[in-house]
């Protein structure tokens, strides 16, 4: 089945030409002129995916991840303008997956949006192949047990909903437990090696996912912070 790519632009020129190109790679598009009227379009009727342009009337890119994320952990890519570092910084800090600064090319647009798409694809039972090979194991600490293949989340029997970022620094902090990586460890697991966070951002991440297992447990406390060193999950 093809994946539906929700594209987001008060740009009509880029909503046309993006909108064609990735319908000739295969993809199902889905396009709105503001942020305004797909909010609810993207909540009602998640995507595969999402690309919002930050800058827009009515609703911005920022304002409409922040209202998305309380719903929903569709990944998102942003485009972003050339100079705006601080955007593409709060971007990821709120929980976009990647951004592209424009103008962009299209093929590296595509080339992002597959990558993410196999960071997130799944289906089958857990511990089934996915078609490409044996697929990953099950990951079980304690209380947590994570699905790496169906890309989901439980703690305590409770599903808990993390993004592909997300979701890639839990992974990483829990298939060792009890060793302590770096901030710049858990950046090369999360994002594309061209793609520069600072240590706040994933800090902000760190933050993002206790309180969302907080939200199911509000004594939850397995991933320390162990300061001027990173942080370690613990299943104890």
């Amino acid at each position: 089945m093809s994946a539906s790519i929700a594209l987001v632009d008060d740009d009509r020129n880029i909503l046309t030409s993006v909108s064609i190109a990735l319908q000739a790679e295969g993809f199902l598009t889905r396009v709105y002129p503001d942020g305004e009227t797909a909010l609810k379009a993207l909540i009602d009727n998640p995507p595969d995916l999402a690309v919002l342009d930050i800058k827009m009337p009515r609703l911005d890119g920022l304002e409409l991840l922040r209202r998305l994320r309380e719903k929903s952990s569709i990944p998102v890519i942003f485009l972003t303008s050339k100079d705006d570092e601080l955007d593409e910084a709060l971007g990821l800090a709120m929980g976009a997956d990647d951004y592209i600064a424009k103008p962009f090319s299209q093929r590296l647009l595509i080339a992002r949006i597959r990558a993410i798409l196999r960071r997130t694809e799944g289906g089958g039972a857990p511990g089934e192949s996915n078609g490409e090979g044996e697929a990953p194991p099950l990951i079980e600490r304690g209380r947590l047990v994570m699905d790496p293949a169906r890309h989901k989340v439980t703690w305590g029997g409770a599903n808990v909903t993390l993004t592909v970022t997300e979701f890639l620094i839990l992974e990483t902090l829990a298939q060792r437990p009890g060793i302590v990586k770096t901030r710049n460890q858990l950046m090369d697991a999360a994002y594309q090696d061209d793609i520069y966070v600072d240590d706040r951002t994933i800090d902000s991440h760190i933050k993002r996912v206790r309180r969302k297992f907080r939200q199911v447990d509000a004594s939850f406390d397995a991933i320390e912070t162990l300061y001027g060193a990173g942080y370690r999950f613990s299943d104890e």
